[in-house]
């Protein structure tokens, strides 16, 4: 007998979504990982309305994942280590409302496990400044132009490139990878 897949939604803000899909989709359990925008008052935003900072959204990744092969509470440490969670302002190079990080739930429980997660970050003492990343009730999600998708692999050299500039990866290294 087959067991059915119950798939869940989790979405993450983490400054430029380029960069939030590659260490999601590299687990088991995660099905998909699409780039979009969410958080906003405009609908069916553009890339250009969310960069100008015009439709309130951020950049975010929707992630669809099996519960049972890799819970949410993995999900958030994979996204804690891809971020500054000290920063309002933006993510590394990227400035501006639009690539604030921020955590969404989809649910109550995701909710609860979010802020369970936040607060064992906060006691850690990894960051001397305060965690100020929001989490905040799930939006309307609307899908970025597909060239945007799984950008890594369609550009790898101007991902590298653009990831190499951020500062990104020598914060990762500080903070996780002592």
């Amino acid at each position: 007998m087959l067991t059915e897949i119950t798939y869940e939604k989790a979405a993450f803000a983490g400054g430029c979504f380029w960069c939030m899909v590659k260490p999601f989709k590299e687990w088991d359990g995660i099905q998909d990982v699409v780039s979009g925008y969410m958080g906003g008052h405009l609908e069916n935003p553009t890339y250009e309305d969310v960069k100008k900072g015009d439709s309130g959204h951020l950049e975010v990744v929707e992630i669809t994942y099996d519960p049972a092969v890799f819970p949410y509470d993995k999900l958030l440490d994979v996204f804690w280590q891809q971020i500054d969670p000290t920063d309002a302002g933006g993510q590394f190079q990227d400035r501006g409302h639009s690539y604030s990080a921020a955590i969404f739930h989809y649910t109550e429980e995701q909710r609860e496990i979010a802020e369970a997660s936040k607060a064992k970050l906060a006691a850690s003492g990894i960051f001397k400044a305060p965690i100020v990343t929001p989490i905040r009730p799930a939006e309307t999600f609307y899908r970025a132009e597909e060239y945007h998708q799984d950008y890594y692999e369609k550009e790898p050299e101007h991902y590298q490139e653009d990831r190499a500039r951020s500062g990104r990866d020598e914060f990762i290294e500080q903070h996780w990878n002592k």
